[in-house]
This record gives C-alpha cells, structure tokens and sequence, in this order.
C-alpha cells in the first residue's frame, strides 16, 4: 500500500517538475537549427530521436511542428508514465507499449493514428536499450504507410551526461545546441538496407 501511494505522490509532482526543468534548460540555452532538408510544417512524417535526446528533442520537434497532432510511442513501465505526463504538457499524447510487452498492440495503434493522418514519435532505442540500436517497428511503420522520417538530433558546446544505459544528455545552461533535422525516405529499399539508412542518418549528428 505505502508503495502505491509513493507511486501516485511521485506522479503528482515529478512531471510538473521534470516538464519545468526541461523549459528552464531550454529557455537558458542558445538554440541554432541546421536542416539537411525542409521539414514542412504541415507535412505528416513518422518522427525520432535517441532515448538519450529526450530532454530536448520533444522540444524542438514541437517547435517545428507545433500544431500537429502527436503521439510518443511509450513504455508502459512506471518511468514510462513519467514520461507520458511530462509530454503531455507539450500536448503529445502517449501510445503505451513496447516492442518487449504490448509489441504487437502498441505497433497497430501507432498505425491506425498514422492513418488518421497524427504523427508519431518513436525512441527506437527504448524503453531499455541497448543504446543506439534499432528495431524493426520504426521501418516497418514507415514503409507501409510510405512516410518519410524526420529525425531530430542535438549536440551541446556543454553538457551532462548521466552514467545511465543512454548516457541521458542534459545541456548546460547558457550552452548553445546545435539542432539537427533531416527527413529521410526509406520507401523501396530492404529492411536491412532502410535500417542502415536510418542508423546512419541518426548516428551522424548524434553525441557518442
């Protein structure tokens, strides 16, 4: 009982907290955006980012697009509710699941909102790593649906970095972040040559 109750008084005020945290780092950095292709406001793409970029990309994929309709692929672990309420702020809406539990639920439920025309933001490297690899989903979601996607990564003049499965990146304040978007198509290539494709593109922005 003392367990459950714990639970419900860190999900109460962790959120608020994290979610406030994030816009103070955000607000205190310097912020310049590189596209290695135009991301259109208005155009429907299938997003990403390392677990280790969450801290800020949500941020600036919302930036980007602010008035899409989104949804963050999420883990239904109880971190993985922090985060769904933390995103919520950010209007995101959470599809909880993971390849590991839910896979096949969580999978067909990014889809029908893809259909519907909503975005999805995908952690492929998620909820537990390992760090830096990809599953088969996010190819497989894009290529049936033939969207293209837009991959958000950043690097900071100066940052934390935690000593977690992810290496969690946190800038520094007053740092400047270098963000970078690239929107790729994988539409007609094999898995194995798509998931090189997205890997690479990913890897190369990316803080080792």
């Amino acid at each position: 009982m003392q367990v459950s109750f714990s639970k419900k008084l860190i999900l109460l005020i962790a959120p608020t907290i994290i979610y406030m945290l994030m816009r103070l780092l955000w607000l205190t950095t310097r912020k310049h955006f590189n596209f290695s292709e135009v991301i259109e406001k208005e155009k429907q793409y299938l997003c990403t980012c390392w677990h280790g970029e969450l801290l800020f990309s949500p941020q600036a994929y919302r930036k980007l697009h602010p008035k899409n309709i989104s949804n963050a692929m999420i883990s239904q672990h109880f971190d993985g509710e922090i985060i769904a309420q933390t995103l919520s702020f950010l209007d995101i809406k959470a599809i909880r699941g993971s390849s590991s539990k839910g896979g096949s639920r969580v999978f067909l439920e990014a889809f029908k909102r893809l259909k519907r025309g909503e975005e999805v933001l995908i952690t492929p490297d998620g909820p537990r790593g390992p760090r830096h690899t990809l599953g088969d989903g996010i190819i497989a979601l894009a290529q049936k649906l033939n969207l293209p996607i837009f991959i958000m990564s950043y690097q900071a003049s100066s940052y934390w970095q935690l000593k977690s499965w992810d290496k969690f990146i946190i800038p520094k304040p007053f740092s400047r972040v270098e963000f970078f978007a690239q929107s790729i198509d994988i539409g007609g290539k094999s898995e194995e040559e798509a998931k090189k494709i997205l890997k690479d593109a990913m890897m190369r922005y990316t803080i080792a």
